[in-house]
């Protein structure tokens, strides 16, 4: 990447964390971010009854196989379905990699009879937010900023830089494919 684009690049992002910065909510354990979708923290995730007073039917832990974040299909039963990405909350993780099969999960577990769907990490602000963003942008056909915006209405969140960036593309990617195709 050439030194100007990164510059832009950077721009771009301190703008993204602009409007994150605007967000006034405190941190809760659990909230619901649009119709039916949660971000939460390992503790809610591991609690069987706040699960049940939510009604969550699926679980999307995106700190699988993380150190206290000890999550399965066999640790929910049959009350959920589990799916598990092991990602890290890094400068140099590549999360783009499960945008769109996280994004087709949520978009399923909001489709199916009854659906609410849980999407945690650890603190459920960075990981988590990212792919609830990808879904937004992916499903709702919404752009990153405004994904931005409505997620900060509900639940403060604060996906770090590398995230930022890939929803950046993302979000480029999205807008190109839309001008080619309008339909999509």
């Amino acid at each position: 990447m050439s030194g100007s684009n990164q510059r832009q690049d950077l721009v771009l992002i301190k703008e993204l964390e602009l409007i994150l910065d605007s967000c006034a909510l405190e941190l809760t354990p659990v909230d619901e971010v649009w119709p039916n979708l949660y971000i939460g923290n390992v503790a809610v995730a591991q609690n069987r009854k706040t699960l049940h007073k939510l009604g969550i039917t699926h679980v999307l832990n995106v700190a699988h196989s993380k150190q206290g974040s000890i999550g399965d299909q066999s640790f929910y039963g049959n009350t959920c379905v589990y799916l598990g990405i092991p990602a890290e909350d890094s400068d140099h993780f590549d999360l783009s990699q499960y945008f769109k099969p996280a994004a087709d999960f949520i978009h399923k577990a909001l489709k199916s009879k009854d659906g609410k769907l849980l999407v945690h990490c650890i603190m459920g602000v960075s990981r988590s937010a990212t792919l609830v963003l990808a879904y937004l942008m992916l499903w709702q056909r919404l752009p990153l900023r405004d994904a931005l915006k409505h997620v900060i209405q509900k639940r403060a969140i604060y996906p770090n830089r590398n995230f930022l960036s890939l929803l950046l593309k993302l979000d480029e990617q999205l807008t190109l494919k839309r001008r080619l195709c309008p339909l999509l």
